[in-house]
């Protein structure tokens, strides 16, 4: 189904998409992925004609520019995933943190307010023990 199409049928394309043709048909009229219409369109939309004939990824010499003078950080070089492991586990705790605040408040004002009811009734302030 994929095929090469020149800078010029990849913008006729496009321009069909953006008079409102719809993406599946075209994309089996052309003999190309949708998933090419949709790359092409936001190409198209960002560069204009001269996005559609891009080269993907790096250029000659960008990788060398862009290497870094000074050693990476800790978080940098660890995996995506165990980044993210970590990031879920801090969240989890933050979480937990925020329902022992709501719990401590909640105790807090109880305990006020049974404080005060206490002082009003004229209640002793400590009971005899029930063990002996």
């Amino acid at each position: 189904m994929k095929r090469s199409l020149s800078t010029g049928e990849k913008e006729r394309l496009v321009r069909r998409l953006e008079a409102g043709e719809r993406v599946s048909a075209l994309a089996i009229e052309a003999g190309v992925l949708r998933k090419s219409l949709y790359e092409w369109r936001g190409a198209y939309r960002a560069f204009g004609a001269a996005g559609l004939n891009r080269k993907r990824g790096p250029k000659p010499g960008e990788r060398a520019a862009a290497a870094p003078s000074s050693p990476p950080d800790a978080a940098a070089a660890r995996p995506p995933d165990e980044l993210e492991g970590a990031q879920a586990r801090i969240a989890e705790l933050e979480r937990l943190v925020g329902r022992q605040q709501a719990d401590l408040d909640f105790f807090r004002k109880a305990l006020r307010s049974w404080d005060e009811k206490r002082r009003v009734s004229g209640a002793p302030i400590s009971s005899p023990s029930s063990k002996k």
